[in-house]
């Protein structure tokens, strides 16, 4: 039998199997319905294989069809089984491949619990929504690839530093993750080291570190003796931070379990410290005085009560407090830098005693793996020493009498 045409196959009407060519069947079905079948014999079994709709599949690509499947007989391949095995790997790529967002969105619930407060968390969730998941949120993560990612961090790179570092790390962090859970393999494209280096700029070649605005330490005891004119709880919590030389952070989010007024020590858990470790911080006088002067709220256990019942001061009071009374820009963060200025240039104590009292983690390694306890008892000299200061009358600058470690 010859094979038919194209006009000899539309011709067929009854409904049956017509055979067009070697392996290649025409079905009509019930309705007018045409497809193509493969038939092909296995084992001494026939067997039936569809190839497609008419409407979809023509002649001429049935017929390639029929070639294909029996080049996978001839290689002892069953073109049914052979086709299964595709449709359910399909159905596993499609199960395992995840988006680049969904991945992000895994790995922050993954690792959040992890991170010291809420507004690290929401420094990912926030940075990931404005500059990487409107480029590349939606695609799978297998595809990222370098060409993107320096899509995202190019623009940025040289206008927000800061911000484009970050941004960078996270999208390394997530790329990571994805690779272990095998939802990616190869490099990774965000990779600083070897790689993007090769492509942008050093930070530091680009941009200088911006210090928080710090007031001069001769400044400091005018300013404290104004502050201590002050009422408000926000006042006391600043006067309380420059003293305890904290961050406003770890002032703010303070609570009286944290205070143990008998050994005169504030012991900050390292969830709340950047070092991640707790800090034991000596109490002042003074400071023990601000403390017991402080009202309480049942069921807040907050040093510094906000307006809000049941929880504490807000971040920007002591900040607003600050810009009324010394404008200039200073911040809160600053007085950390004038009580370093001031240990450094008006006392004898040593830079790592300063270092350990401002909570920072020490950068030579030898020196860190060797210094194990705190110090504590010569930093409740130190802090009693800025306390002292802090209260000095106001001088001239350049009158400054400066302070010996005793």
């Amino acid at each position: 039998m010859k094979d038919l045409t194209v006009k000899e196959v539309a011709v067929l009407r009854a409904t049956g199997k017509y055979k067009v060519s070697r392996n290649l069947y025409l079905q009509l079905a019930d309705g007018g319905a045409r497809s193509w079948l493969f038939r092909y014999m296995r084992h001494g079994v026939p067997h039936w294989h569809g190839l497609g709709s008419c409407d979809l599949v023509s002649l001429a690509q049935a017929r390639d069809k029929v070639i294909a499947r029996r080049k996978l007989l001839l290689a002892g391949i069953d073109p049914i089984e052979h086709e299964r095995a595709k449709r359910v790997e399909a159905l596993l790529a499609a199960a395992s491949t995840m988006t680049f967002e969904e991945c992000g969105k895994a790995y922050i619930a993954a690792h959040e619990a992890g991170w010291r407060n809420d507004k690290h968390r929401q420094q990912w969730r926030n940075t990931l929504s404005t500059y990487v998941y409107p480029m590349i949120g939606k695609l799978p993560v297998q595809a990222i690839d370098t060409a993107m990612v320096m899509k995202i961090l190019e623009p940025i790179w040289t206008a927000k530093p800061e911000t484009a570092g970050r941004v960078r790390g996270r999208i390394e962090s997530i790329l990571d993750w994805a690779t272990v859970r095998q939802f990616r393999s190869g490099d990774n494209p965000a990779r600083w080291n070897g790689h993007l280096d090769q492509l942008l700029p050093r930070k530091g070649k680009i941009h200088k570190v911006r210090h928080q605005p710090a007031m001069p330490y001769q400044a400091v005891p005018g300013f404290m003796a104004e502050l201590r004119e002050q009422t408000s709880t926000s006042a006391r919590a600043l006067e309380f931070t420059v003293l305890a030389t904290v961050r406003t952070s770890e002032a703010i989010g303070a609570t009286w379990p944290e205070i143990d007024c008998a050994a005169k020590i504030w012991t900050i858990p390292a969830r709340r410290i950047k070092a991640e470790r707790d800090h034991r911080v000596p109490l002042s006088d003074r400071a023990l005085v601000i403390l017991d002067a402080l009202p309480r709220e049942e069921g807040n256990d907050h040093l510094f009560i906000g307006a809000r019942k049941g929880k504490g001061l807000s971040d920007m009071a002591m900040l607003e407090l600050l810009r009324g009374m010394a404008g200039n820009g200073y911040t809160v963060h600053g007085f950390r830098s004038s009580f370093r200025d001031w240990c450094a240039e008006q006392t004898s104590y040593p830079r790592e005693l300063a270092e350990v009292a401002l909570a920072h983690a020490l950068r030579d390694k030898t020196e860190a793996a060797y210094q194990r306890g705190d110090l504590l008892e010569k930093r409740r000299r130190l802090m009693r020493d800025w306390a002292r200061y802090c209260s000095s009358p106001a001088r001239a600058e350049g009158n400054i009498v400066p302070m010996a470690a005793r």
